[in-house]
């Protein structure tokens, strides 16, 4: 009666074939697809189970290995609302599925498609701004980064709560940066508008541009990994009337002639918000990495002017990145680790949001550590035996730490971006 009621036990215990209609498409719908379906980044799509079958092993082992999704944070810090780590039932799913021969399953276990917006992840633009013509990327070369000004034509201040910056061709462009450019500002004054130029280089009088008497305004960005700018109703970045939008791309050559025609695209908030999202750094741009130096720090911090909300961060390194840190100290001395990267990949350039985002008042600093390998043992290193500089090629080297922040929405960008040069927030303008 014993061995009976074992067998019963064991019998119960054991679990049903593991199936794709099942078990693993709602882990790649909710997981994967954001990427992995056609006219994104990733190499090949996994929407149906024809697509995904030939590419079990490999799954199987992106998962065991923690390579796929993509995601760095050491969880001893911090809580993420967009942590992507799959969780370790999800994984032995995956594991289970592979395993088993990777069946089909029935197919009214089969969840609805998940439904997206083709050529984004965002919702579908109110707005979309597009090169005015592809650029030619030849099969070879460094090439410098390339700048085109797109007018805006707004005739007032517009609130964006979701922005996306894609590259029509994704193998070809390393990364995009859209700027906010204010009326009046000096940043390219001179340069003409609707075509590809480079950046001029410097005056050889040493005299100095002038200053911007409105700071430039980071929009949003594109890199491998980097999702949309997205925020919450009553949340929004700003673009103030008769603002330009200047686009930097950085092309890199694939080995073959193609071209691009990257596009920004803007969901409107549907109404003014009462907290404006801004994007702001900490950088240093002094360093000196030595040659074979296997773990060489650079530090960076910013003061906050206002009390602002902190949302999410951002390290940015290049091929010799090899770890990051955020901490913030509050005005009372009190210090709080933020985020740790141990193990940093500057081929996924993601964004941690926090799961609950953190007031910081006034006088509250953002430090931020990383790390380099300028050694031969670091396998991306393309000559450990130079000192490395700051620099816009991806042989060069940065050091940036970005972060999320939101605050009254009638603090003025001079006041977040200038403020040697402050006006009370109560009656400032929102420009």
């Amino acid at each position: 009666m014993l061995r009976l009621a074992i067998g019963i036990c064991a019998a119960i215990s054991l679990p049903a074939q593991t199936t794709f209609t099942k078990d693993v498409a709602p882990i790649l719908q909710q997981n994967c697809q954001a990427c992995h379906r056609p006219g994104e980044a990733a190499p090949f799509s996994l929407l149906t189970y024809e697509q995904a079958r030939p590419w079990a092993k490999a799954i199987k082992s992106a998962v065991l290995q923690k390579k796929m999704p993509p995601w760095f944070a050491d969880p001893k810090f911090g809580k993420f609302s967009n942590e992507a780590s799959l969780s370790q039932r999800e994984i032995d799913t995956l594991v289970a599925w592979v395993d088993g021969g990777a069946p089909l399953g029935e197919p009214q276990d089969m969840p609805a498609p998940k439904q997206f917006v083709e050529g984004w992840r965002i919702p579908k633009p109110d707005i979309i701004f597009q090169l005015p013509k592809p650029f030619p990327v030849p099969a070879t070369g460094v090439l410098q980064y390339k700048y085109v000004i797109i007018p805006t034509g707004f005739t007032k201040d517009v609130w964006v709560e979701q922005a996306q910056a894609r590259p029509t061709n994704h193998g070809a462009v390393h990364h995009i940066v859209a700027y906010v450019r204010t009326p009046g500002s000096n940043y390219f004054k001179d340069m003409p508008k609707n075509e590809f130029f480079e950046a001029p280089p410097a005056k050889q009088d040493g005299a100095k541009p002038p200053k911007d008497d409105v700071p430039n305004d980071w929009l949003t960005g594109y890199a491998p990994g980097q999702p949309p700018d997205m925020f919450k109703p009553g949340q929004a970045k700003l673009i103030p009337a008769g603002s330009d939008i200047v686009l930097e791309i950085h092309y890199v050559p694939q080995g073959m002639a193609t071209t691009d025609q990257s596009r920004l695209g803007l969901v409107l908030a549907k109404e003014p918000p009462t907290e404006r999202a801004m994007t702001l750094s900490a950088g240093n741009m002094t360093f000196k990495i030595p040659p074979g130096d296997p773990n060489f720090r650079v530090d960076s911090s910013f003061t906050v002017p206002e009390d602002v909300t902190l949302l999410g961060m951002h390290p940015h390194m290049h091929m010799r990145g090899k770890s990051a840190e955020y901490r913030i100290v509050f005005p009372d001395g009190k210090t709080e680790a933020l985020l740790n990267v141990p193990h940093y990949n500057w081929h996924w350039q993601l964004w941690y949001d926090l799961a609950e985002p953190i007031k910081m008042p006034k006088g509250t600093k953002v430090e931020c550590t990383e790390h380099f390998d300028n050694s031969k043992n670091n396998p991306e290193n393309p000559d450990a035996s130079k000192t490395v500089i700051w620099g816009q090629q991806s042989f060069d080297e940065m050091m940036v730490c970005m972060f999320n922040v939101t605050f009254d929405a009638r603090i003025s960008t001079e006041q977040m971006l200038a403020p040697d040069r402050p006006t009370p927030a109560a009656t400032a303008d929102a420009r």
